[in-house]
């Protein structure tokens, strides 16, 4: 355990025991005394007005097909994992431990809340283990602001670890590790309230902008970006709705998408492409069932704003005889040229089957369309490898080489799809036992198919311990999750 949660733990303690703490007969002891203010599992810390609420759990899972804490090899940070060699792990232990502490107390103003949760978390593969400390949430609350690290008010349906045990590709919802902002509630009643929020463009997966100069799609699912510096943070506006049949939200976003300077290196002597938003729209609503049953359901638009849909980020995936890729950006331009958004859609459903108290299952997909327009299409297939000047899918090779799909010995594209769009679903299903309250164990199984961008005969670069490749392909991962996780008395 790191010394930040060491240290956290032992304040609690110490805050629990005050009460004792006088010695001698002094004072009189203060037992802690529950406050039923905000709920179950509040009390006073003695000596004050304030209540708190300690709250956590720790949990254990074995993953195969997938890895850190439940991310499918071959999807973002773990693209070069999808080579599925020998040298690939396919299985791998994560366990995460997570405290929480809120603390309430009445104001002229209302409620002034402060909550914490944060984790400490290790993986391992191969004999090597990695860990990671991270505050999830660090927020307060008060007269309809909320300033800190919390879910991004974009946020309509949860379905990471939600209705699963996986963190989804298929959206872009943030619940796993929040996002800083600033932000204003405005209830209106009836469970009706209005949100306003600026928040952090980083934490919602920023894709961001290549440069058609520089060789912005490689191996391993990396792109290179060329991004201005942030000015300014993404604005959120929605629409929540919150009755006894559950909820719903609309919500939208403005994300703003600009490159630093035209050609490799950057030269503030060069010219730049002007800076443009990127937007997404979202709707969606969880509804109570009858018999505990829950079902949701949740669909995002977006323009320049990638990481509200999806968390995706870049795909590659080694099959027998071939190889899925996929590459994401906000927005694609080249020396001279404006800035182009990147379109990604998405669109998730779940739904829950209480058996009985002790026996529940859930079934869930999701589907992620990635695509460039016809003038990005232009700017990305000219970089294509070939003699300059020569034709690569109809478009004359100028400068850079990227991306790493070699056409040319197919007469300019015949026998490929020429195109860099490509798409992904995930479906699965999650059935969990819990014989106590706060206790649980269950298995998640799930599968992963990746429509890969530039389908057909191509030429892939070698990539130890990979050799070249001759065919880009569709490519599938099956993966499963078995979790065990105990809920420390005040966890939500």
């Amino acid at each position: 355990m790191s010394n930040i949660a060491k240290s956290l733990l032992a304040g609690s303690a110490i805050m629990l025991l005050a009460s004792s703490a006088h010695a001698g007969g002094v004072a009189p002891v203060q037992y802690v005394k529950v406050c039923s203010l905000y709920g179950e599992g509040f009390y006073y810390i003695p000596g004050t007005d304030t209540c708190l609420k300690i709250g956590g759990y720790v949990r254990s899972q074995a993953e195969y097909g997938s890895n850190s804490h439940g991310i499918v090899i071959g999807s973002g940070p773990l693209a070069g994992d999808g080579r599925f060699t020998r040298g690939t792990s396919e299985f791998a232990f994560s366990n995460r431990a997570v405290v929480s502490f809120d603390a309430r107390g009445q104001t002229a103003y209302g409620t002034l809340r402060s909550f914490v949760r944060f984790r400490v978390a290790s993986t391992g593969t191969s004999g090597a283990v990695s860990t990671e400390t991270l505050a999830e949430r660090a927020f307060i609350q008060w007269a309809g602001f909320t300033f800190g690290r919390s879910q991004s008010f974009f946020d309509n349906v949860t379905f990471t670890n939600r209705f699963n045990y996986l963190d989804v590709r298929t959206a872009g919802d943030t619940a796993a590790d929040g996002t800083n902002l600033a932000a204003y509630t405005w209830e209106l009643g009836n469970g009706i309230s209005l949100n306003f929020s600026a928040e952090e463009p980083g934490s919602h997966f920023k894709a961001g902008t290549i440069d058609g100069s520089q060789a912005s799609f490689a191996l391993n699912g990396v792109v290179t970006t060329d991004n201005h510096g942030i000015r300014m943070p993404d604005y959120v506006g929605s629409l929540r709705f919150n009755q006894a049949w559950g909820s719903a939200g609309i919500s939208g976003a403005i994300h703003e998408i600009s490159a630093a300077y035209f050609g490799t290196p950057n030269s503030s002597a060069s010219a730049h492409p002007d800076s443009r938003f990127g937007w997404a729209v979202s709707g969606g609503a969880e509804l109570k069932l009858p018999y505990g049953d829950t079902f949701g359901v949740n669909a995002v638009y977006s323009e320049g704003a990638a990481g509200y849909a999806t968390k995706g980020g870049s795909w590659q995936i080694y099959g027998s005889s071939s190889v899925g890729v996929g590459w994401i950006t906000d927005g694609v331009f080249d020396t001279g040229r404006e800035i182009e958004r990147t379109r990604v859609w998405s669109v998730n459903a779940a739904y829950q089957h209480m058996w009985n108290p002790t026996w529940r299952t859930s079934v869930y997909g999701g589907y992620v369309d990635v695509s460039y327009n016809d003038v990005a299409k232009r700017i990305i297939n000219s970089h294509l490898p070939g003699a300059g000047g020569s034709i690569q899918c109809g478009v004359a090779v100028a400068g850079a080489v990227w991306p790493p799909v070699d056409v040319s010995t197919t007469g300019g594209g015949v026998g490929n799809s020429c195109t860099p769009n490509f798409s992904f679903f995930q479906i699965g299903t999650r059935t969990e036992f819990t014989p106590v309250r706060g206790f649980g164990l269950g298995l998640d199984v799930f599968y992963t198919h990746l429509n890969t961008a530039y389908k057909g005969v191509g030429t892939y670069s070698a990539n130890a311990p990979r050799p070249t490749t001759t065919l880009l392909d569709d490519q599938n991962v099956l993966s499963a999750i078995f979790r065990v996780q105990r809920n420390i008395p005040g966890e939500d």
